[in-house]
């Protein structure tokens, strides 16, 4: 044991490597992105060499450290698969995903899943926060994000970010639609966290002459204060778009916002997957090949 390098260090060095941040293994790991920084430095210390080139966004590896990250790696997963082999639990899945996509996207979609694969417990973390794959025991995490993600994630693009204005038909004039730029100004307008409409106003040429908007701290209420009559809210498309099909909500213009936060399926890079998680992967990417295809 006198010949092990320090274990927290190791620790700290295996979450990092896979974020390449200290800042989001901090998070995982519970502790202070200080504390993580400093294991590091013990480590690379011990050692006596960098496995890190520190960066002004982020962490890069060195050639030693990218070859050591994979070997640690590697002895973690034996560490947690060795454990989970003596308390395994078949068929049960967890996904992490936002309060939103879980309202807006997720839950409309599961009973089609429970019908066809009634042998597995999929249950739903819904939460804003960073989740950890260790820490809170995730299977399956989906998020808005820009590759990469860190070495031992794999990443499956499921929804380009498409922003779009959406609005109740009792809110505006469906027959003149798609609404002028004048017509959308004078609009009360939802604002979410994302705080995306000094944006889209801008692409529009227009000043918000509406009156004093709601601000809330998710999409999904600003949806469902948008489906109330209460407003027009910015929102991805696939998220609305069953909303829209039923004639719910109605695109109010025809401009739209991209950008690089698109929407991925993750999961831990691993030779051997549980079959209960390769089939909710599965399902996921044909659902959402489906709604392409609509």
């Amino acid at each position: 044991m006198a010949q092990l390098p320090p274990l927290n260090g190791l620790r700290a060095f295996e979450a990092a490597g896979r974020h390449l941040n200290f800042r989001a293994a901090a998070d995982e790991l519970g502790v202070t992105q200080g504390a993580v920084a400093q294991q590091v430095r013990q480590l690379e210390a011990h050692l006596g060499l960098p496995l890190f080139e520190r960066l002004p966004k982020g962490l890069a590896f060195t050639v030693t450290g990218r070859g050591y990250h994979a070997s640690v790696a590697a002895a973690f997963d034996a560490l947690r698969n060795a454990t989970n082999d003596l308390r395994p639990e078949p068929g049960k899945v967890l996904i992490s995903v936002t309060p939103t996509f879980a309202a807006k996207w997720l839950i409309p979609n599961l009973p089609d899943f429970a019908a066809d694969h009634p042998e597995i417990d999929l249950r739903i973390l819904a939460t804003e926060k960073v989740s950890s794959f260790h820490g809170d025991g995730i299977d399956l995490a989906i998020r808005q994000g820009e590759p990469p993600f860190g070495a031992a994630i794999d990443a499956q693009l499921l929804f380009h970010q498409e922003v779009i204005a959406v609005a109740a038909p009792s809110l505006v004039d469906v027959p003149a639609l798609p609404l002028s730029a004048e017509a959308v100004s004078v609009l009360p307008k939802l604002h979410d966290a994302h705080d995306l409409w000094p944006e889209f106003l801008r692409l529009l040429s227009i000043q918000d002459k509406g009156s004093h908007g709601l601000r809330l701290s998710q999409t999904s209420l600003a949806m469902d204060a948008a489906l109330s009559g209460q407003g027009v809210t910015l929102v991805s498309r696939f998220l609305a778009a069953s909303d829209i099909a039923a004639k719910r909500l109605v695109q109010i213009v025809p401009l739209t916002i991209s950008g690089k936060q698109d929407f991925y399926l993750l999961s831990l890079r691993s030779p051997k997957r549980d079959a209960a998680v390769t089939t909710v992967i599965d399902w996921l990417s044909s659902r959402v090949a489906s709604v392409a295809d609509a």
